[in-house]
């Protein structure tokens, strides 16, 4: 809601003694008081604070447009949303404008109209700081008149105008984000055409609409977002228009594994209704692994990326797999497990452009390898040099395990007791402690297990899956270990 105490006459503003000025200083003058006032510049966004914020700060600072060169998954949308949180609270607008007239310099011929008529006694608007951001995802189809405008022979006979007079203007995009941040995603996708009508905005901050001899001297930031594999994909950004664009940030994937998984716990939903969940620490860690891992595969195409959003989903997944679990056997705890995580394959599978090779294996094998992967590292990193020889030896001296995903927790662990040793590891090595749940003491088991099939020292079989098949969601399926080779 407004606040009801703000002039809204033209004179009422002078009075006030309220003035106005262009949205980069704007911009300017409320960044440097959060850095003097040491505030979080863009919270949320994790994983950038000594490489893409100081840069981004710079471009602020400097009154640059600028672009965010990323891969997919990389907080870029995010980041020029954010931008918002920058410009004032409320700005004064000439009443009725389409363009947030302001009320002292009016660009429009309907806000010059207004204040030619009614002088200081024109009636003023205020517009919030959220209604000043302008987002457009670029697609070939994008013409001039949707980013800048046309004429309109229906306003033009409603109000009994010429086809010549500039009230008969459909203003588009750019003019209609006047005074505030104009945010174009995908810029390389814009057709080339439509890159070269925003050379006049970058360089003299004004457009010029066809058809009529007048140009807008525009207020604006105007910022960007592009994937570096869309140069060569579907499209690129021309030259001259890049050369305009006052800085090029780099955007990049977590560069740790804990920084990942911070990001990951912040975006992933993991609260159930009624249901208390608990994620071992070390799953979290197997979930990040799984993306660092498919970004160094040679399978995976490495130019289109391995986006956040696969740990981001895939523990989403694997939460919604212990859930149905719990459900069916009416726990209230949900403690998700690596088996989960195989029940989750396609929020990995969906997430991965393959290579050729990649193609051949195919990518749920792919999917399930990773996985493997993963549980070792996570294990080496955690648990690395511990004896496991009296587990390796229970295996193979001919003993075997079968572990029902749809098990009970309880059961699970008195299915692990019968393996010499392996409870007492998982608690030795601090992956969870003796006074631990069933649930925790669960994971942590086939944590071990899933790490010493990818040393291969054990093998891992499944089974029960055709079985499942056939009997519907109740059907149990099972994971077996076996002696390696078996």
């Amino acid at each position: 809601m407004m606040n009801q105490s703000r002039p809204r006459t033209v004179s009422e503003l002078k009075a006030a003694g309220i003035t106005t000025r262009p949205v980069k200083d704007e911009i300017r003058e409320n960044l440097i008081r959060k850095i003097r006032g040491r505030e979080v510049l863009f919270p949320g966004i994790v994983g950038y604070e000594d490489s893409v914020v100081p840069q981004l700060v710079n471009a602020l600072l400097s009154r640059h447009d600028f672009i965010l060169l990323g891969l997919r998954g990389q907080a870029k949308s995010r980041i020029l949303r954010q931008l918002v949180e920058f410009l004032d609270q409320e700005i004064p607008i000439l009443a009725g404008s389409e363009v947030n007239d302001d009320p002292l310099d009016p660009i429009s011929k309907h806000g010059k109209l207004l204040l030619q008529e009614m002088g200081d006694d024109a009636p003023v608007d205020w517009v919030r700081r959220d209604q000043r951001y302008v987002e457009k995802l670029a697609t070939p189809d994008v013409t001039i008149a949707d980013m800048i405008g046309d004429v309109d022979p229906i306003k033009a006979a409603r109000g009994g105008h010429i086809l010549a007079d500039e009230l008969t203007i459909h203003y588009g995009l750019l003019p209609r984000a006047n005074r505030g941040i104009f945010a174009i995603n995908e810029l390389p996708d814009l057709a080339g055409k439509i890159q070269v009508g925003l050379f006049n905005i970058l360089q003299e901050g004004d457009v010029q609409i066809k058809g009529y001899p007048i140009r807008l001297p525009l207020n604006l930031l105007m910022v960007f977002t592009a994937n570096p594999e869309d140069y060569t994909a579907r499209g690129k950004i021309i030259t001259p228009l890049k050369d305009r664009i006052g800085s090029e940030i780099r955007t990049h994937y977590p560069n740790e594994v804990e920084t990942g998984m911070e990001i990951t716990r912040q975006e992933a939903w993991v609260e159930r209704t009624d249901l208390d969940v608990q994620i071992p620490d070390f799953l979290s860690e197997v979930v990040e692994r799984v993306a660092f891992l498919a970004r160094e595969d040679k399978r995976v195409d490495q130019r289109s990326g391995v986006s956040q959003r696969l740990p981001i989903t895939l523990l989403e997944g694997v939460i919604s797999s212990a859930e149905q679990r719990s459900l069916r056997l009416g726990e209230v705890e949900v403690v998700p497990r690596i088996g989960d995580l195989y029940a989750a394959l396609p929020s990995i599978t969906g997430k991965m452009e393959l290579e050729y090779e990649g193609e051949m294996h195919g990518p749920e094998k792919i999917a399930r390898e990773l996985i493997s992967a993963a549980c070792g590292l996570t294990y080496e990193f955690r648990a690395g040099g511990m004896d496991v020889e009296r587990v390796v030896a229970y295996f193979e001296e001919g003993g075997a395990l079968q572990v029902s995903p749809d098990a009970a927790a309880d059961a699970c662990v008195e299915g692990f007791r019968s393996v010499p040793g392996l409870i007492e590891m998982v608690e030795t090595v601090g992956l969870v402690p003796a006074s631990a749940p069933s649930g925790l003491k669960t994971a942590a088991c086939e944590l071990v297990l899933e790490a010493l099939v990818a040393e291969r020292r054990i093998s891992r079989t499944d089974g029960g899956y055709r079985r499942a098949r056939h009997e519907g969601p109740t059907g149990k399926g099972y994971k077996g270990f076996e002696p390696f080779g078996s």
